[in-house]
């Protein structure tokens, strides 16, 4: 009898420590699904499938008959307010939209050097307000601000990501980026719409060296640095909530080392001349998560794409969901490609199951856009909503055969005459597993 109760009780502490040690949580080390999801190589045998046709080409459009936002300055980069899903927000019957400007009687050429953010809003999504600069003169970090997005956030503020770019009161101007936000208030009346109380400005993602390019990193032979436009996205699968911004693959040119799988297939490789040069483009497209509920901490993580010997410049990402799939789209401009690449000015975009790894591109190439082959920088800036609506801004039309360097070259009159510095005509396009077609052409400024 003793020995069985022994017995028995031995049973009952073996039993409560098993399950003490099931809910141990295990010590040491982990590695996050994010931290070992492997970057996809956009390659050059992907941009060399390319094809121009009429389900990627967008409509010509006469930039005289298209309205303009505001008479005294011009537009480009635009995004609407979005709630956490990343649907076009409505704040007591107004839609509002934010737009990089500069006044009219700055180069379109030198627009970047003096850009700041400006607003408008809209009840019926046609004819919009002025608002005008969205910070006041000051507040804002930086020495100018380059391209973002903004959300309502839980608290249900504005909340304003955007890249804040050289430094406050420079003598000279320089290129630093980095990431940064501020939160307001949404005062409305019957017919207005203002920004109040505004929060601290705060930087919350810069380069680390490991996964993103510093600007002390860029080489000579780099023709530009990239560490900006942040874009809010919020896993529905997960509820986790991240930035995507552009960026470059980390690293000096001469301690970057060379892949094979940067440029294709064993097949492909063996019939390809990798162009002296291409080393320098290292566009990348970066994810940082977010791990506070006020959206100001983030965790820098591998880039979702890299295009090294491909691309130096992927701009603006953005990410929407389709049924189970992840569609991740960016913009680049023609001669942002690396020698070698014949690619138009145009949307691109890549597909997966996972936010994290896996991708392919759409269409083979990733192609998705691209402007009409006689006029090549008809529009640039195409943001892609949850719908399939994309939007855009006029760039510069009717340019007559010319480069973008030489259209630099003309005279300011020739240049203004040819820049559109307004919302275009949106697009409507289909998404179908890993294709997509332009559907139809839709009014101007539309974002639903």
């Amino acid at each position: 009898m003793k020995w069985n109760k022994v017995k028995k009780s031995k049973s009952i502490i073996a039993a409560i420590i098993g399950l003490f040690i099931i809910f141990i949580p295990i010590v040491g080390p982990t590695v996050s699904a994010q931290e070992n999801a492997d970057t996809f190589n956009w390659t050059r045998e992907n941009v060399s499938t390319l094809t121009i046709n009429e389900q990627n080409t967008a409509p010509t459009f006469n930039k005289d008959e298209l309205v303009k936002l505001s008479s005294d300055y011009y537009i480009w980069d635009a995004w609407p307010l979005q709630d956490l899903n990343g649907h076009p927000a409505v704040v007591n019957g107004f839609k509002i939209i934010f737009a990089l400007s500069v006044p009219k009687d700055v180069l379109p050429g030198k627009r970047h050097d003096l850009a700041q953010i400006q607003y408008f809003y809209s009840k019926d999504g046609k004819s919009w307000v002025s608002g005008g600069p969205v910070f006041k003169d000051g507040d804002a970090l930086g020495s100018r601000q380059w391209a973002g997005s903004s959300i309502i956030n839980r608290d249900g503020r504005l909340q304003l990501f955007y890249t804040a770019t050289g430094q406050k009161n420079e003598a000279q101007l320089s290129y630093d980026q980095r990431l940064a936000t501020a939160t307001a208030d949404i005062r409305t009346t019957n017919t207005s719409l203002t920004f109040k109380n505004w929060s601290k400005h705060e930087i919350i993602v810069e380069a680390d060296g490991k996964y993103y390019q510093t600007k002390e990193q860029t080489g000579n032979e780099e023709s530009s640095y990239a560490f900006r436009d942040p874009y809010f996205f919020q896993d529905p699968k997960t509820g986790e909530e991240y930035l995507l911004f552009e960026a470059n693959s980390a690293g000096k040119p001469e301690d970057r080392p060379f892949k094979p799988e940067y440029i294709g297939s064993e097949e492909f490789r063996r019939n390809h001349v990798n162009p002296k040069g291409s080393k320098a483009f290292n566009g990348s497209i970066g994810i940082a998560k977010a791990t506070d509920k006020d959206l100001s901490k983030f965790e820098l993580l591998p880039p979702l794409l890299e295009a090294n010997y491909v691309n130096d410049e992927l701009e603006r990402p953005s990410v929407i969901v389709k049924g189970n799939s992840y569609y991740l789209f960016t913009k680049t401009h023609r001669e942002k490609f690396a020698p070698g690449l014949d690619a138009p000015e145009g949307l691109y975009g890549f597909t997966s199951d996972s936010l994290f790894g896996g991708y392919h591109p759409l269409n083979n190439s990733g192609l998705v856009i691209a402007n009409p082959t006689d006029n090549p920088y008809q529009a640039y800036s195409w943001m892609v909503m949850p719908n399939g609506t994309v939007t855009s801004f006029v760039n510069y039309v009717n340019v007559d055969s010319k480069d973008i360097y030489e259209v630099g070259e003309q005279s300011p009159e020739y240049q203004m005459e040819h820049f559109g510095g307004m919302l275009a005509p949106s697009l409507k396009i289909s998404i179908t597993r890993d294709e997509t077609k332009i559907v139809h052409e839709k009014k101007q400024g539309v974002f639903k």
